[in-house]
Formats: structure tokens, C-alpha cells, sequence
């Protein structure tokens, strides 16, 4: 988690350049959190500081680490079809109804 901080920073460097050099319209849309452990302070810590640096960016909605959402993978299937009904799947059902929520809501103004 902590090296999951290191790697937005330069994620964000590339971004920057991007937005200079090719496109000056690009914006982040929306940040997406996931592999949480809640009974970690760690996760808990690396939310609270991405939520500070993308400020109302980060989904309400946040991906759980699962064993599941591990293994889906290695059949070759996604999360939905190897087990819908795990708590993985179901946390990219609500970011998936999430995110179209905000676009039906961007799209109101």
C-alpha cells in the first residue's frame, strides 16, 4: 500500500506531462481505490491521503481485496462470471452504477 502512494505520485508526473505536451484538455475523471483492507491502518491511511491530493476525484465505492477478484484471472474470466456474488463483484457493480451516476449527473449541467 504504501509503495500504491509512490506510484500515483509518478502516475501523476506522467499525467502532467501528457496534459502539456499532447493534450491540455485532459482531466482525471475519477479515482478509483481498491485491494482495500479495511482492518488495516495502512489502507485506511492510503485512502484518506488520495482522497486529500484528488480532492472529490475518489469513488465513493471502494474495491475490497478479495480472494475471489485474485483468482478470476487465472481462469480468464472476469470477477462476474467466476463468482458475481462475492463481495469483489458486487463492489464493481456499485462503482459501475456509481460511475454512471455521475456521468448521467455531469451530464445534467
Amino acid at each position: 500500500e504504501f509503495y500504491a502512494l509512490e506510484g500515483v505520485g509518478q502516475l501523476m508526473n506522467t499525467f502532467q506531462l501528457v496534459k502539456k505536451s499532447l493534450n491540455p484538455k485532459l482531466e482525471v475523471q475519477g479515482v478509483v481505490m481498491s485491494m482495500f483492507d479495511g482492518r488495516t491502518n495502512l489502507s485506511i491511511e492510503v485512502v484518506e491521503e488520495v482522497k486529500k491530493y484528488f480532492k472529490g476525484k475518489v469513488y465513493t465505492t471502494i474495491i475490497p481485496r478479495n480472494v475471489k477478484l485474485a483468482e478470476a484471472p487465472s481462469y480468464g474470466v472476469p470477477i462476474v462470471l467466476y463468482d458475481n456474488s462475492c463481495r469483489g463483484a458486487e463492489a464493481y457493480s456499485e462503482l459501475a452504477d456509481e460511475f454512471l451516476q455521475n456521468e448521467e449527473e455531469d451530464g445534467d449541467k
